[in-house]
């Protein structure tokens, strides 16, 4: 009975040779008692990453910085608890539209169409979204290495949103020490879709530092300004001359106190950046931390980058005494563009019946002297 119960609570799903598997484990109850679990992917070289099946939630990501010394370098909880409570989409998958839509409204072939409104005006990040629902896991012996493939099926109206939306995100952490997101859906309508993750990184591997110091490199010449509640203009700027010009590696904190309307409406960076590269696998950021030596190279295929500077982190206790204080962790949520439903001239967001929505983002990890 004791070996039953010890192989319940955390089960080796696939080993594949002596240091690379996926184990799993139970991680508490949603707030209406479903069960919730943990799996963990590691390789061979050491490099582990937890993920949970509330939200398809990347928990914990441990890489090595200069001199070999494992830690995890994202935010998260150690219970569904603290995730349930409404800490704000930490590691999750976000859905069924990342980022804002204006007024929460939308037209779709003539037809108006009614989101719920979470953030003052607008709606922001598919209301009660992904990050909140339970997906199915299958565990996957993959060529490229141990893998997961999370799935949660969106009802027809939910949040708002038109269409059966059929969703799968799979987790794949890769020999070469990067985690490869893929992101597939499917529709019964035509809907909007706009996928992606919403981790907070800190590359030092010790939260109660800032990100003020990490170095940044976007690979854009322009992004989208907004306006006062953080809905796009519909133009496509510049970043030349502006505080939001991250084209050479250039420290987060150096201007990001700058008199400047864009950041005074963000209280620091929280914009959508337009990536110069075609729709291929390409790289979209390269984000160095200078003590640790940490390397983060940020690749996708999708046509923008929202970089979040952490300005709403209050520092109040999320569990257990956790607590983030301000600035603390970053986003770099690959994407399309925010409100790209009423922005006819954003990449479109469209997604029919008979056609396959495809995304992919991969985090490569290194480290420099």
């Amino acid at each position: 009975m004791l070996k039953l119960m010890v192989a319940c609570l955390s089960m080796v799903i696939m080993a594949a040779g002596a240091s690379a598997a996926i184990t799993k484990a139970p991680f508490g109850k949603t707030a209406d008692g479903k069960l919730v679990d943990l799996y963990t992917l590691a390789n061979k070289s050491g490099f582990e990453v937890k993920i949970s099946t509330l939200g398809a939630t990347l928990v914990s990501l441990k890489v090595p910085d200069k001199n070999g010394k494992y830690a995890n370098v994202i935010l998260g909880f150690d219970s569904t608890e603290n995730y349930v409570k409404g800490v704000p989409f930490y590691g999750a998958t976000i859905g069924r539209y990342g980022n804002r839509i204006a007024l929460g409204k939308f037209t779709l072939d003539g037809k108006a169409y009614q989101l719920t409104v979470n953030d003052g005006p607008n709606s922001l990040h598919g209301g009660k979204g992904f990050d909140k629902r339970l997906w199915t896991a299958q565990p996957i012996e993959g060529k490229d290495g141990p893998a997961i493939r999370l799935t949660y099926v969106s009802a027809d109206g939910e949040e708002g949103y038109p269409g059966q939306l059929t969703v799968h995100v799979t987790y794949t952490l890769k020999a070469d020490n990067s985690l490869a997101i893929a992101y597939e859906a499917t529709t019964t309508k035509p809907t909007v879709v706009n996928l992606t993750n919403h981790t907070y990184f800190n590359l030092t591997g010790d939260p109660k530092n800032t990100i003020l110091n990490h170095l940044l490199t976007l690979k854009a010449d322009r992004f989208t300004p907004v306006d006062k509640t953080l809905i796009p203009t519909g133009e496509l700027r510049s970043v030349k001359g502006t505080p939001l010009d991250f084209t050479k590696a250039t420290v987060i904190g150096a201007r990001i106190e700058a008199n400047d309307e864009q950041l005074k409406f963000g209280r620091g960076y929280d914009h959508n950046w337009v990536l110069n590269s075609s729709g291929k696998l390409a790289t979209a950021a390269i984000v160095e931390e200078p003590t640790s030596g940490r390397v983060l190279e940020v690749k996708t295929t999708e046509p923008g980058i929202q970089f979040y500077s952490g300005n709403f982190m209050d520092g109040k206790p999320a569990g257990k005494g956790t607590v983030y204080n301000h600035r603390t962790g970053f986003c770099l949520e690959t994407q399309h563009f925010p409100d790209s439903p009423n922005k006819p001239a954003f990449p479109s967001t469209v997604l029919r019946p008979g056609q396959t929505y495809h995304s992919e983002t991969v985090l490569v990890f290194r480290t420099v002297k």
